[in-house]
């Protein structure tokens, strides 16, 4: 797959993360927004591949979080 694809890709589903984010979707899409456009004219593919798999454990915290949530809310409701 090309590294454009990716990157494409990795954007959508950072965006689509970005709707459960705690200080907001406008929030989120904002800093995702501005933080792709600073690194839109890099060419070299090693320092793209770093990036991506930046996002990837990017993506796998922001899962880590919402899970989380997910855990308080229910042991609230069960526990006192």
């Amino acid at each position: 797959m090309a590294q454009r694809t990716k990157v494409i890709e990795l954007y959508k589903t950072l965006l689509h993360l970005g709707k459960d984010y705690p200080k907001g979707y406008t929030y989120f899409r904002t800093n995702l927004k501005k933080i792709f456009t600073k690194n839109k004219d890099e060419n070299d593919p090693q320092k793209i591949e770093k990036m991506l798999e930046h996002g990837q454990y990017v993506i796998k915290e922001l899962e880590a979080l919402y899970m989380l949530r997910k855990y308080r809310t229910l042991k609230k409701r069960y526990y006192s």
